[in-house]
């Protein structure tokens, strides 16, 4: 079985958790500090706080920019439902904007009409580490003087050219951006988050909401040579990250130009191939991004079943998953307002599936997944009666005979 991604785990990421769990300090800790530290330098971040999951980022994000109940939230339904949900944890309701059939990130053009004397946010997303239109986003919020959070959970490593020079997503272009290190992430800590932002203040409402509130760390009190008591004036989370994470997740942020290397490179073979195949619609990258390739989307031929074809995949040795889930099509959001269409995000959730991409995938496995594909798209084909057979000849090409 050729799977949907693999983490890109190694020995040395072992040594790593091995290091810290034979410190004897396994909960969140100077490995953490050591983590934070050299990502935000990574990103070109004056702050980087670390976390339990992206979830968690989000949650801390909007709680510091004073989110709250009644407040709205502008972001996209085409996301995984953590996005919406966080803005849910707090209270306020997110209000659904489509998105740009080409890039599945937020349409720009769709920003300005849904702000309202409530809007408290703007919670825009680098779907699949794609980045989104800043440049044309953040002029419309600072027009408005709305702050922008940047979901960035799948863009780790991600470029964007503002102001003629290309940076990391990350820096932060917008107020905040939160990352994830889920095992189907570039890099991982098996699970885990980081926001990264340039204002002081809002780090320290990270650092102390992840922690219960609680107002000395772990690490100063453990140090003191004088006995610390410890308060709590506010209601805070558990939201940290262990010691044993942040070895692994050092690690792995070193290995993430090669990573990405790579996976650029599969996604470029990528591209090579499914290009040729009538009716297939790679993705597509702006002049001014830069992917990391955390994902590798294709719209399906308007005549397949994607539920078909990802079932042909699945039978014959190759996992997929389907077009990125839209929020306001889920039972937990059944009874949310929607005050605009959603078409294009509704159509790339329908006609969209993920191919496999990691960054061990072998020219034999990636050949195998474009030849398995071609041939789930051609018996779609064949099954429909209706069409001629020059017309089922034309509309579906397989690998071999397009290298």
């Amino acid at each position: 079985m050729i799977p949907i991604a693999r983490p890109a785990l190694d020995a040395a990421d072992a040594e790593a958790a091995t290091r810290a769990i034979l410190s004897g300090w396994v909960s969140q800790g100077p490995e953490v500090a050591s983590f934070e530290q050299e990502f935000g330098a990574h990103v070109g971040a004056p702050y980087a706080c670390a976390v339990s999951s992206c979830t968690a980022a989000l949650h801390l994000a909007l709680l510091a920019l004073g989110v709250g109940r009644g407040d709205e939230v502008i972001t996209v339904s085409h996301s995984y439902i953590a996005t919406a949900n966080a803005v849910r944890y707090c209270g306020a309701e997110p209000v659904f904007i489509d998105i740009d059939p080409l890039t599945y990130n937020m349409d720009p053009t769709k920003l300005a009409p849904a702000i309202t004397a409530r809007t408290k946010a703007i919670l825009c997303v680098h779907q699949m580490g794609m980045p989104c239109d800043l440049e044309s986003i953040l002029p419309i919020a600072r027009e408005h003087f709305l702050p922008v959070v940047e979901d960035a959970a799948c863009a780790i490593g991600s470029e964007i050219c503002i102001d003629g020079s290309w940076q990391r997503i990350g820096k932060p272009h917008g107020d905040i951006a939160c990352f994830s290190f889920h095992p189907r992430k570039v890099i991982t800590t098996g699970d885990g988050g980081m926001l990264s932002t340039a204002n002081p203040d809002w780090c320290h409402a990270f650092r102390l909401s992840r922690q219960h509130a609680m107002s000395v760390s772990d690490v100063v009190r453990h140090s003191s040579p004088q006995v610390t008591i410890e308060s709590y004036a506010a209601i805070g989370y558990n939201y940290r990250m262990t010691d044993i994470q942040a070895a692994v997740g050092r690690n792995q942020l070193r290995r993430l130009p090669d990573l990405i290397a790579r996976r650029r490179e599969l996604a470029h073979k990528y591209h090579a191939w499914l290009s040729q195949m009538s009716g297939v619609l790679v993705p597509h990258q702006p002049e001014w991004a830069r992917s990391n390739w955390q994902s590798y989307c294709v719209r399906l031929p308007s005549w397949t079943n994607q539920r078909a074809v990802m079932q042909f995949m699945l039978d014959h040795g190759v996992a997929t998953r389907r077009g990125i889930m839209c929020a306001h099509l889920e039972g937990a959001y059944s009874e949310c307002e929607l005050r605009f269409p959603l078409p294009e995000s509704e159509a790339a959730q329908r006609n969209c599936i993920l191919l496999p991409l990691y960054a061990d995938m072998t020219e034999i496995e990636q050949g195998r997944v474009v030849d398995v594909f071609g041939e789930a798209c051609r018996q779609s084909v064949d099954s429909d009666i209706s069409l001629s057979e020059h017309q089922r000849d034309g509309r579906c090409l397989n690998r071999a005979a397009t290298t």
